[in-house]
């Protein structure tokens, strides 16, 4: 998969790569307040905290959006990618936080 990217857009493999560089909460922090608008950031924000809820699997859909304040639309994409989709982006990163 990661071939077919570098084909299609090898700056996002560039952002990457970047994101790897980074050591601290500080410098992530930091990247983010260069790289994205506040609204972005937000969104970002938004979505990683909808996928922590949906990871609990203790809540619904709508009790997530009165916690979080995200669309259902939102939380639905969030869960189709953290359930569905073959990335597994956020299960990885769900997973690293466990140990």
């Amino acid at each position: 998969m990661i071939e077919r990217l570098m084909k299609k857009n090898p700056d996002t493999l560039a952002l990457c790569d970047a994101l790897l560089l980074l050591e601290t909460r500080e410098e992530a922090y930091h990247f983010l307040k260069d790289l994205c608008t506040p609204q972005e950031i937000s969104a970002l924000t938004e979505r990683w905290r909808v996928c922590q809820l949906l990871e609990t699997g203790d809540l619904s859909y709508r009790e997530i959006q009165k916690i979080t304040g995200a669309s259902l639309t939102t939380i639905g994409r969030v869960a189709r990618f953290l359930k569905e989709e073959s990335y597994h982006g956020y299960q990885t990163v769900l997973d690293k936080m466990k140990k």
